[in-house]
C-alpha cells in the first residue's frame, strides 16, 4: 500500500472514530435551550406579541460532536405570535398552531424582482373565536404605507446582518445570534418544483420531502445586496429562508456525509476563504454555500459515491473542484429556488477559485494532519501529544494518530459527566438570575425534554426553590400563581399557554391550585 494511501485511511479512520455521535445531553443541546428561553427581542410595536424561538444552524443541523469545535454560537429564529405571512392569492387560515396569539395580522407574500426576495403587504386580520376554535378574518385594502418594514434596531456590535448579537464571550454560556423572522406554514410557491423534481438516487426520499414541505418557511427581514442602499426597497425587502428545511435534510444525511461537512468547514475557516479583507464587499465563500454545495450533492450522488472505498480526502478533493468551478462561473444554483444565484458578485471569486482548484489530494491530508489532527493531540494529555513531535514516517503517524483516538473513546464517560455537572451550573444559574415566567418555563421543559427527563426534574427543583424565595420576599403575585399552576400540572388555558402574562382570576386559580394539591397529597390538606 502506498504511503499517500495509508495517510488517507489514517485520516478517514480519524474522523471516523473521534467524530462522536452527538450524546442526548451535550453542551450545544443546552446551550440552545438557554438562547431560546433567554434571547433578545426585537422591539415590536404590539405590547400582546410574544416571540417563538427555533434553534438553527450548526447546533440544529449537526448531529456529531467532533473532537474541534464546530459551533462557534447559536442561531435562535423567531417569528412573532402575531404575525404570519401567506403566500399571493393564498386565502386566510381558519386554523393555526396554539403558538399563535388571538389577534394575528396575516401579511401577503410579494415576489420582487429578485428571486428569493420578496416584500410583505399587511391583508388580513385574524381573530380567534372560542365558540368553534377557529379564526375568523377582515380583510384590509393593501396600500403601500402597509408593506411591513424589514428594519430592525440595534447599532454597533450589536447587530450583524439581519441578527442582534448578545456576547457572552468570557462566559460559560455561548453568544448567540436571534434572527427574527415572519413565519409562513405554506411551502413557498418559488420552490414549488423542488419536491416534485426528479431525483435519480432517492435522496430525500417522499416521507423526507413532506416532512419539510410541511413545515413551510419563514422570511427574514433582510434586503438583497444590491439593494440595500436604496430608501424603500432596502428597508421592505424579505428574504425566503429555508432554515427550517435544511435542519429537516441535514439531519438526514449519514454521519459520513456530516463529517465531511464540518472538514470542508473547518478547513474554508481556517485557511479564511471567507475572509477578503475589504469591508465594503460581500464574503467569497460563506457557511451557506459549503451546505448548498453537500445539499446538492448528497441529492445528484448515489450513497456509494460516499461510502463505497470510503476516503475523505478524496470526497473532500472533489467537493473542492466542484466548488471552485462555481466560482470561476460565478454561478451558485440555491438549493430550493430554481433561478436564484447565491454568487452575485464577481469580486475576488476568481482568486478563490484558483486557490480552490490547485488543491490536490496529497496537499489536502498533510493539512488535515498539520492543522486538525495535531491541534486534537493538544486536547490529549502529554504521553500522547508528544507523539507528535516526531510523524515522518508513516508508521509514527498512525502511532500517533491512533493514540489520539484510543484517548478519544477512553473519555466518553468523563465527558458525559462533565455534561451533567454543566446542566445542573446551567440551569441552576439561569434560574436563580432571570424572572421565571410562564413563557420561560414552557421553553426549558420543551427543550430539556428533548435532552433528558432528568434534567426536567432537576429543572423543576430549582424552579420550586426559585418561586418560594419569592414568595418569602414579595407575597403571592398573578404571575407566581400562573407559573405554579403550570408546574403542578393544571394548564392555565387549553391554548396560547405561553402568551398568558398575569391572571385576572388570582382567587379562582389559587382555589384550583389548592384543589390539586388536596388530590396529590391524599387529602390531606
Amino acid at each position: 500500500m502506498s504511503r499517500e494511501r495509508t495517510l488517507h485511511d489514517v485520516i478517514t479512520t480519524f474522523f471516523l472514530k473521534t467524530c462522536r455521535l452527538r450524546p442526548q445531553i451535550s453542551v450545544h443541546a443546552l446551550q440552545g435551550v438557554h438562547s431560546c428561553v433567554t434571547s433578545r427581542r426585537h422591539p415590536s410595536d404590539d405590547e400582546e406579541a410574544e416571540h417563538i424561538p427555533l434553534i438553527t444552524g450548526s447546533v440544529a443541523e449537526f448531529y456529531i460532536e467532533p473532537m474541534l469545535p464546530h459551533v462557534g454560537d447559536v442561531d435562535v429564529m423567531y417569528h412573532w405570535s402575531t404575525q404570519l405571512a401567506i403566500p399571493r392569492g393564498h386565502p386566510p387560515p381558519t386554523q393555526l398552531p396554539a403558538e399563535f396569539s388571538d389577534y394575528v395580522k396575516v401579511h401577503e407574500i410579494i415576489d420582487s424582482h429578485l428571486p428569493g426576495y420578496v416584500y410583505l403587504a399587511l391583508r388580513y386580520l385574524l381573530t380567534y373565536c372560542t365558540d368553534d376554535d377557529k379564526y375568523n378574518y377582515f380583510e384590509y385594502d393593501c396600500r403601500p404605507s402597509m408593506y411591513l418594514s424589514s428594519y430592525i434596531e440595534g447599532e454597533g456590535n450589536s447587530r450583524h446582518g439581519p441578527a442582534l448579537l448578545t456576547d457572552n464571550s468570557g462566559t460559560l454560556i455561548l453568544s448567540f445570534d436571534s434572527v427574527r423572522c415572519i413565519r409562513c406554514l405554506c411551502w413557498q410557491p418559488q420552490a414549488a418544483d423542488w419536491p416534485t423534481r426528479h431525483r435519480n438516487h432517492g435522496w430525500p426520499d417522499s416521507a423526507t420531502v413532506d416532512r419539510v414541505v410541511s413545515n413551510g418557511c419563514d422570511l427574514v427581514g433582510v434586503a438583497h445586496r444590491q439593494c440595500r442602499q436604496l430608501e424603500w426597497i432596502g428597508e421592505h425587502q424579505w428574504r425566503l429562508s429555508f432554515s427550517r428545511a435544511e435542519i429537516v435534510l441535514i439531519n438526514d444525511w449519514m454521519p459520513v456525509q456530516q463529517i465531511v461537512y464540518h472538514m470542508l468547514r473547518f478547513f474554508v475557516k481556517t485557511e479564511r476563504l471567507t475572509d477578503n479583507g475589504v469591508n465594503s464587499e460581500p464574503i467569497a465563500v460563506s457557511n451557506y454555500h459549503i451546505k448548498t454545495l453537500m445539499l446538492w450533492t448528497c441529492e445528484t450522488e448515489p450513497r456509494s459515491w460516499w461510502t463505497g472505498n470510503l476516503n475523505l480526502i478524496r470526497i473532500c478533493a472533489e467537493l473542492f473542484r466542484t466548488l471552485s468551478v462555481w466560482l470561476t462561473d460565478a454561478r451558485c444554483p440555491h438549493y430550493f429556488i430554481n433561478n436564484c444565484n447565491l454568487l452575485d458578485s464577481y469580486c475576488g471569486l476568481e482568486e478563490f477559485a484558483s486557490h480552490l482548484m490547485l488543491i490536490d489530494e496529497t496537499w489536502l491530508a498533510m493539512w488535515f494532519v498539520n492543522n486538525y489532527i495535531r491541534k486534537c493531540s493538544e486536547l490529549c494529555p502529554d504521553n500522547v501529544s508528544c507523539l507528535f513531535s516526531d510523524v515522518s514516517t508513516s508508521m509514527k503517524l498512525q502511532k500517533a494518530v491512533s493514540a489520539v483516538v484510543d484517548w478519544r473513546l477512553a473519555t466518553v464517560l468523563r465527558d458525559k459527566c462533565k455534561m451533567f455537572n454543566l446542566s445542573e451550573l446551567l440551569i441552576s444559574h439561569t434560574v436563580s438570575e432571570d424572572d421565571l415566567t410562564i413563557r420561560s418555563y414552557y421553553y426549558w421543559t420543551r427543550g430539556l425534554s428533548k435532552i433528558d427527563s432528568l434534567l426536567i426534574i432537576y429543572f423543576n427543583a430549582m424552579a420550586c426553590l426559585k418561586v418560594a424565595y419569592k414568595i418569602s420576599r414579595n407575597g403571592f403575585s398573578d404571575e407566581l400563581i400562573d407559573v405554579l399552576a403550570t408546574m403542578s400540572g393544571l394548564s392555565i388555558s387549553t391554548r396560547r399557554h405561553i402568551n398568558q402574562r398575569s391572571s385576572e382570576l388570582s382567587l379562582v386559580k389559587a382555589t384550583k391550585l389548592m384543589k390539586v394539591v388536596a388530590i396529590k397529597s391524599n387529602g390531606a390538606v
